[in-house]
């Protein structure tokens, strides 16, 4: 033994991103070597309906404001949900591209903690409470 780790210990991968945040609001992240698990595949099934419900929900949103006689409870409404999408899509998107395997940057993320990783998670960060400050 050389003290040399070994070459065919699996090596951890970049931490993924989860679509959901923690309960203080906060980026929360999977660490695995298995892109086939449990949470891996929740959280791709939570990723698709989230990108579903942004679309039904822009066809929406375009409906109402296409329609001058709209009441301003439904645009505020409309406007409330397309930012909640929003926010999901983002963070789907930062997910994903986090996950684009780059060569030139492929070892970046080994060995470093999910709290020292480069994101922007925060910038889509729910604010507390409801929405638009309440009805």
């Amino acid at each position: 033994m050389t003290g040399q780790p070994s070459s065919n210990a699996p090596t951890p991968a970049c931490p993924r991103l989860l679509p959901w945040p923690t309960p203080e609001g906060k980026p929360c992240y999977l660490v695995t070597d298995n892109n086939g698990g449990y949470l891996s595949r929740l959280a791709d099934d939570l990723e698709s309906a989230q990108l579903a419900t942004g679309t039904d929900v822009l066809g929406r949103a375009r409906q109402v404001l296409g329609d001058p006689m709209s009441p301003y409870t439904e645009i505020r409404y409309a406007g409330i949900r397309l930012a909640e999408c929003l926010t999901d899509v983002l963070r789907v998107a930062e997910s994903r591209g986090m996950r684009l395997v780059v060569p030139d940057d492929a070892e970046e993320c080994e060995g470093q903690a999910p709290s020292e990783m480069r994101s922007r998670s925060d910038k889509y960060r729910r604010p507390a409470g409801p929405v638009g400050g309440g009805a």
